[in-house]
């Protein structure tokens, strides 16, 4: 089945057609685009992609929700876009995607489960990849990951997970002062109770925009397809240690890793909410094997993993609430602790829910010399990062961020585009140790969710 959204597609698929190939600009192909993500590519008209795109997908709410997002960009009033799509939605668009061989850079943002197989047959064609995370929610599927890295290197293209936390200024300070031996000193191992390393996540599944409930998909709330809290975003968390701890480091996790435990547990959802967060009529017979003597959801979407990092002990807690309390919203906690100080960045209500970043010597002596280091830290990136500053909050020090600095989720993202088409450019210049670290990064999410399954099963 064929169809087109008349406010997006400027040139419709004829029988055996579709849209003129562009020789001199890469052309993006969208498999079933399940999350937003899937459309933030094509939020602007970047100079190395063409106007013409492709998307291939079952006709369903998912597809409907991308071609608005993607019709809003056409039709804003500020810098619209220019997008011309061709769609093809029917329940063999995956075998259509590899039959038609469109494109130079297939997007994957959706359903988790199989995800890797469709990632690996995409990169082993010799095509470009930017998939959003996770990769995979298993720990069989490593192996899998491992070969659709191996065939990326085999045929010189790129596949790229879209780790968007690297580019929060926050998270790029924390790193900067944690490398910095006058104001952190060495890590500390820790323990597993009070760890080298501890980060914690709090999100909200319901969600209000301009009033209303942002709606997610049903399948969202089947673990098996969308994977749990910690195979999911706490990607972004596993991803950050090893960034922030060993930079242009490699990660071998079969020497460099140890699992200490794990553990999860639901998030309950009564029919009514769930109703609310989905639009669904019901909870749905899939999911009804987690579903209580009350008719509630036992959503395991809440982890916490114990592990170490070339010997930190390193504590992950992911969560998900159903509704933040009035006047809330999405919390975080990033804690690394160093033989002078601790590296703090919290996201709370203290801090207006917008993350920010704190040094706290471990000894009051050391208050001056640790100040006097960050300040000299601050001034070496003053080109890059012009106007921050340190204030002194008595046992604490606070790195002030200028507003310029705090770009939002979406910046971030086209920010990882513009890095992920550098590599498209000289796939030489991916480092080397992005490979090998992707790899450490989902041993520890699946392996994590593999452990507290194990704790909890009769």
């Amino acid at each position: 089945m064929r169809f087109v959204i008349a406010s997006v597609i400027a040139a419709a698929i004829a029988a055996g057609g579709g849209c003129r190939v562009d020789q001199t600009r890469l052309e993006i192909v969208t498999v079933d685009p399940g999350h937003f993500h899937a459309a933030l590519l094509q939020k602007e008209m970047l100079p190395e992609f063409s106007e013409h795109a492709y998307v291939y997908a079952p006709l369903g709410p998912d597809l409907a929700a991308h071609l608005n997002r993607v019709a809003g960009f056409n039709a804003r009033k500020e810098n619209p876009t220019a997008w011309k799509l061709s769609v093809y939605a029917g329940a063999d668009y995956w075998e259509k995607m590899l039959a038609d061989r469109r494109g130079q850079v297939v997007v994957f943002s959706g359903r988790n489960r199989g995800k890797i197989d469709r990632v690996r047959e995409v990169l082993a064609r010799g095509v470009h990849v930017l998939a959003d995370k996770p990769w995979i929610i298993e720990p069989e599927d490593l192996p899998k990951l491992e070969a659709a890295l191996n065939a990326a290197d085999s045929k010189r293209v790129i596949g790229y997970d879209g780790m968007t936390q690297r580019f929060e200024i926050s998270c790029i300070l924390q790193k900067a002062l944690v490398n910095a031996p006058g104001v952190f000193g060495e890590p500390l191992q820790g323990t597993a109770e009070d760890p080298g390393v501890y980060l914690e996540s709090v999100h909200y599944l319901l969600k209000l925009v301009a009033g209303a409930p942002n709606l997610r998909p049903v399948w969202f709330f089947d673990t098996r397809e969308q994977g749990e809290g910690l195979t999911d975003v706490g990607t972004h968390l596993v991803d950050l240690v090893q960034w922030t701890l060993l930079p242009d480091q490699a990660v071998d996790y079969r020497k460099d890793i140890e699992m200490v435990a794990g553990s999860h547990w639901p998030t309950t959802i009564a029919e009514p909410d769930f109703k609310r967060v989905t639009g669904a009529p019901a909870i749905p017979e899939a999911l009804r094997d987690h579903v209580d003597a009350s008719g509630a959801l036992a959503y395991y979407c809440n982890n916490r993993v114990d592990y170490k990092l070339k010997g930190v002990h390193v504590r992950l807690d992911v969560k998900w609430d159903f509704e933040a309390p009035p006047g809330g919203a999405d919390t975080e906690v990033a804690i690394y602790r160093g033989s002078r100080s601790r590296v703090e960045v919290r996201q709370g209500a203290a801090e207006r829910f917008r993350p920010e970043v704190y040094v706290i010597p471990n000894r009051a002596g050391d208050k001056a010399a640790v100040a006097e280091a960050v300040r000299q830290l601050l001034a070496s990136l003053e080109a890059e990062w012009p106007g921050l500053e340190l204030a002194d909050q008595g046992d604490r020090l606070h790195v002030a961020i200028p507003d310029k600095h705090r770009i939002g989720h979406e910046a971030h993202f086209a920010l990882l585009t513009a890095r992920f088409l550098s590599y498209v450019k000289d796939p030489q210049s991916l480092p080397a140790w992005e490979k090998p670290n992707m790899l450490a990064k989902y041993y520890v999410t699946t392996k994590g969710v593999e452990l507290a399954r194990r704790a909890t099963r009769p």
